[in-house]
């Protein structure tokens, strides 16, 4: 078995970065220089002939020490480096469209602990697919030629680039009548969870006139002192949201670490995540899209499928888990004819077609702000907008461990029994449009909800997601669940069985 593959994560590549008493050290000098060198003959195979490379990083700890190998791995081929220090991973593919690279190279480990880094690659036709991450794991394991070579490094602040684009956006798209600050008179408050996201605040929000006091975790620290760089932890989500109300402020925002996930608040301190996330995103893009399609994954609520296509006319296309798997399957409707402005995670993953496809946090963000300042004039508030959504009752996931080595050939079993025992038992509906595991409806007054079993994609996990749309309905569910699922002694049943 190749050495390295451990390493993929996705369409990404992650590991330990720094050695603690919990674990090894996997993110090597060796390695990471052994795999960009491996990205390098990727680039090369696969038919992309440009020289110059940006390189860019977040705040983790371990940044500058990774950086100096990646630097080393491009320049064993000649490689023009563009060092763009700290960046978004958004901003690191729109090098290849504003500074001229054929490709990049982004430092992060997203949300994931101080320990933990890794590396994500962009060409100009996007972000890599998880083959092409395992064939460049496969190609860092072959010999090369090694060289000395002096690496040929471009200094750049591409970030001031970036931050530019979304002010001109701004400022275009409200067109209010001091055009220079279309934000004068907001007060918006933004988390960055000492991440690289603090940009957003004093680049783009305060020089278009919005007040950014309270705004908090700015200044950079790889430790993450505050709390988990992520809009999907509660103690973060609770952080805004305290801040918002605390400071007055018309919108909260929340970035993890590296801006690709975001997440807001309004002005009462109510969470705009997950399924009202991607409700308040599919309205903006079916504005100038009437009829289009909206990707999403396959844990969103059944509230949100009405909602896109009750008050939007829109069509909703629930699919796979993995940022990558929605914006895949926007990419491949598009190509069939078929029009999809969106691809969303709940995650809080955006990939809006008219921007590259790109999964930008800052990108939705900004087209958000936009529809709040469009709003203001109106004297009308965000929550407006999707006050029709119909949020569940109860909502539930549990994550149940997977004990048996072969964790996907046991995982699949499962859901294939599990299609059985619905299709034979009364008030189980199977979903006809399932592309992930299994979705069950149950119709019952006392229920009125669904389940949705899958495999995690790496690891021997399977989640469990359940909504009801009435109080108490979750543990019925759970209880009909664990009917049938408590012969399978390869799974860990404590999480289920600890709450019924």
């Amino acid at each position: 078995m190749n050495s390295y593959l451990y390493l993929k994560s996705g369409s990404d590549i992650r590991g330990t970065a720094v050695e603690t008493e919990k674990g090894r050290l996997e993110l090597t000098d060796e390695a990471v220089f052994r795999i960009t060198a491996a990205f390098c003959r990727w680039l090369e195979e696969s038919g992309y002939k440009g020289n110059r490379i940006a390189v860019g990083h977040d705040s983790r700890i371990s940044a500058e020490r990774i950086k100096k190998q990646v630097i080393r791995g491009l320049a064993q081929f000649g490689k023009e480096i563009y060092d763009c220090s700290y960046a978004s991973t958004p901003a690191m593919f729109m090098t290849t469209v504003d500074a001229g690279c054929t490709a990049s190279v982004q430092i992060t480990a997203s949300h994931h602990p101080y320990d933990k880094n890794g590396l994500k690659f962009f060409t100009v036709d996007g972000g890599l697919n998880p083959e092409d991450i395992e064939r460049i794991l496969i190609l860092a394991e072959e010999a090369f030629e090694e060289n000395e070579a002096e690496p040929n490094i471009i200094s750049a602040d591409f970030m001031a680039v970036y931050a530019e684009r979304l002010r001109n956006m701004i400022k275009s798209e409200v067109n209010a009548e001091s055009y220079d600050e279309p934000l004068k008179g907001f007060k918006i408050v933004v988390d960055a969870g000492n991440g690289v996201g603090g940009f957003y605040a004093t680049d783009v929000l305060e020089p278009l006139g919005a007040d950014i006091t309270g705004s908090q975790f700015l200044d950079k620290d790889g430790m993450f002192p505050n709390h988990t760089p992520n809009p999907e932890n509660k103690e973060a989500m609770k952080s805004i949201c305290e801040a918002t109300v605390k400071n007055g402020a018309d919108l909260g925002i929340i970035f993890d670490t590296d801006v690709d996930r975001a997440g807001c608040v309004d002005e009462k301190g109510r969470e705009i995540n997950r399924n009202r996330l991607v409700a308040l995103a599919s309205l903006i893009a079916l504005e100038n899209c009437k009829g289009g399609t909206i990707v999403t994954d396959s844990v969103t609520s059944t509230g949100l499928t009405e909602f896109i296509k009750n008050d939007l006319g829109g069509v909703h296309l629930r699919f796979k888990r993995g940022y990558r798997n929605v914006i895949n399957k926007q990419i491949e409707l598009e190509a069939q004819g078929i029009s999809c402005p969106l691809a969303m995670e709940t995650s809080g993953h955006a990939a809006f077609k008219e921007n590259y496809y790109l999964d930008d946090g800052a990108y939705l963000i900004t087209k958000i702000v936009i529809k709040m300042a469009q709003l203001g004039k109106a004297g009308k508030k965000l929550d407006s907008l999707i006050s029709a959504l119909r949020d569940p009752a109860e909502a539930l996931e549990i994550r149940f461990r997977i004990k048996e080595d072969d964790f996907r050939k046991y995982g699949l079993s499962v859901i294939d029994d599990l299609k059985l025992y619905a299709d034979k038992t009364d008030g189980w509906r199977v979903a006809d449009d399932n592309y992930e595991g299994i979705r069950v409806y149950f119709d019952s007054e006392k229920t009125k909800g669904w389940l949705l079993l899958r495999l995690s994609v790496h690891d021997p996990i399977m989640p469990l997601n359940i909504e009801s749309d009435v109080a108490g309905g979750n543990k019925i569910i759970a209880n009909l669940f664990y009917d049938f699922i408590k012969g399978y002694d390869g799974l860990d049943l404590s999480v289920i069985e600890n709450i019924l």
